[in-house]
């Protein structure tokens, strides 16, 4: 008897597999001599997943990546603080919604105008305020 179905376990001949290989046949495959499959090999250094470097590890860095690293610093409390600023002050604006983006959708300009929706952004601006002082009063440098 036949079984019609691609990925079912019966034989297509009508005879049974067997799991063992017979002693008539040589190399040939019979779907019982399938050896497990092995789980794929982990590689122990990876740099991701490995214990973080301590400072006697790394090199020193030179004067550039210092600079570097001090600019990017005081690049990211600027812009957290200028972006800040415009949430706190932007949103009780008539800017807010009386622009051109917002003529086309009177849902959302009615969603925009809302006072909670207002102080949510404000709050978002306070926030935004924080992280980026408080960035530059936890920065130190690595010796």
């Amino acid at each position: 008897m036949t079984d019609p179905t691609p990925f079912s376990s019966a034989p297509i001949s009508g005879k049974p597999v067997s799991s063992a290989p017979s002693s008539g046949t040589t190399g040939s495959a019979t779907t019982g001599n399938v050896p497990p499959p092995k789980p794929p090999q982990v590689e122990s250094n990876n740099a991701l997943l490995g214990p973080p470097l301590d400072a006697q590890n790394r090199h020193a860095e030179g004067p550039v990546q210092v600079w570097m690293h001090r600019i990017s610093v005081f690049l990211f409390v600027l812009i957290s603080a200028v972006a800040g600023v415009l949430l706190i002050i932007l949103p009780w604006t008539p800017e807010w919604t009386d622009n051109y983006l917002l003529l086309s959708f009177p849902a959302l300009r009615s969603v925009v105008s809302n006072g909670f929706f207002r102080g949510l952004c404000s709050g978002l601006g306070l926030l935004d305020i924080w992280i980026g002082f408080w960035e530059a009063l936890h920065y130190h440098e690595q010796q």
